[in-house]
């Protein structure tokens, strides 16, 4: 363990009251945060609009065999100094909602409808020449996978310069001054500026793609997926300097990740999509512990849990849908254990209440949160879920993930979620035999 503040790992979630709550509050928070950028918001831009709001953002991919309908009518808004993360499988959109922001797409994507709008500013009818302005500027990434990221016949030093000599006209002594600083405030000694990026760890690679991003002051760092392929410590310690740069720079952030642990430790809310569209939105903890559409179920009951045999997870039956031709109605309805038959007829409606968004037929219009009465189950799917219970179909004995979860967060001590300790004995049913080789 390192004795490093800058480097020790966090285990615990943000802080709630980390940022005011309330309209006032809020507003207030806004001003505070906006009033440390270093440079001026854009001329169009509204200083009392919401720092981003996306509504009914649609991108499609052009292929030989079709159109595929990557992200279908995503809506949600990010406020100032606020974490989001992003969940769901493989394919159900999440970096392609991001990159669609700023409109880093691969030439086959396109952007078919909706608004992006930062600081009341819409960003999707700016030509490509116009939001450069933007790129780098207020909204910055961190990709995935630093190795493949980051040029190897550059010196780190000079990468981390270049937007800022591109973008804020600084220069190029300047720029090597901030790129230094950068490297520091990130953990990494300003002399390893000189290096390459084969010449640093995992680790660091991705610390440099971090003080990359934070080159030109941006209000929104997107960060899609940046602990993939890192040990556990290393993983740890990236999440705490997010949290720490996002606490003291007044950034807000979009995390993109797999991992249900880095959301519920790093960010204030979770947005969880399926098939292109969202199935549920809302604060972290509310999400966790009584998560409402059956995806969500499904996806937390899959998730490792250290408290609980490690043998016994949740599966979700059949596959993602092809979404050249996309299931009619709900996109979950063929694998959901809670189907009605309007489920297969007509796309659910998204509904709010308590701060949580939902897109489920078992939440009607005027609901409060309780679901309507599952008369019957198709026939061939897993035994039923309690909707408002995270725990899943009945199992072997043992807290769910959404147990733990609302223990960790209500407990004043650290919390251990998911992944991020791995030091913590699977906990079995009574009289269970161990394995072989396992003592006592």
């Amino acid at each position: 363990m390192t004795d490093r503040p800058d480097l020790a790992p966090v285990v615990g979630a943000p802080a709630p009251d980390a940022f005011p709550a309330g309209p006032a509050a809020d507003a207030a928070s806004a001003a505070e945060i906006r009033g440390r950028r270093q440079w001026p918001l854009p001329k169009q831009a509204d200083p009392d609009a919401p720092l981003l709001v996306v509504e009914d953002l649609r991108v499609h991919f052009s292929l030989e065999s079709g159109s595929v309908k990557a992200v279908d009518g995503v809506s949600f808004t990010l406020r100032d100094g606020e974490a989001l993360g992003i969940a769901g499988e493989s394919g159900c959109g999440k970096t392609t909602t991001a990159l669609a922001l700023i409109r880093i797409l691969p030439g086959n994507a396109k952007v078919m409808g909706g608004s992006v709008k930062l600081f009341g500013i819409d960003l999707v009818p700016k030509t490509d020449t116009a939001l450069r302005r933007y790129r780098w500027r207020e909204i910055s990434l961190v990709f995935q996978g630093a190795m493949n990221a980051l040029n190897p016949v550059k010196r780190i030093g000079e990468q981390i310069a270049e937007p800022i000599v591109v973008r804020l006209g600084q220069s190029q002594a300047d720029a090597d001054r901030r790129a230094g600083d950068l490297l520091e405030l990130v953990g990494i000694p300003r002399q390893r500026a000189r290096a390459y990026p084969h010449e640093l760890s995992g680790g660091m690679r991705q610390r440099a793609m971090i003080a990359m991003a934070l080159a030109c002051d941006p209000a929104i760092v997107i960060g899609d997926e940046p602990t993939t392929a890192l040990d556990v410590m290393v993983q740890a310690q990236i999440l705490e300097l997010l949290e720490r740069l996002r606490r003291e720079l007044g950034l807000s952030l979009i995390l993109i990740t797999h991992d249900l642990s880095v959301i519920a430790e790093t960010c204030d809310r979770v947005l969880v999509m399926y098939a292109g569209r969202v199935a549920e939105e809302g604060p972290v903890a509310e999400v966790f512990t009584r998560p409402r559409h059956p995806y969500t179920q499904k996806l937390l009951g899959a998730f490792p849990n250290i408290h609980a045999d490690r043998r016994t997870l949740e599966v979700i039956p059949g596959a993602p849908p092809d979404l050249r031709t996309p299931p009619p109605g709900c996109r979950f309805h063929p694998r959901c254990p809670l189907v009605l038959p309007v489920c297969s007829e007509v796309v659910p409606p998204e509904t709010t209440f308590a701060g949580v968004r939902v897109a489920c037929h078992l939440y009607g219009p005027e609901s409060d949160g309780s679901p309507v009465p599952v008369p019957s189950l198709a026939a061939g799917v897993d035994a039923p879920l309690t909707p408002d219970d995270g725990a899943g179909p009945a199992g072997p004995p043992g807290p769910s993930f959404a147990d733990v979860v609302a223990e960790e967060l209500a407990a004043t001590t650290p919390a251990h979620i998911g992944s991020l300790d791995h030091s913590i004995s699977p906990v079995r049913p009574p009289g269970e035999d161990r394995r072989p080789g396992e003592d006592a």
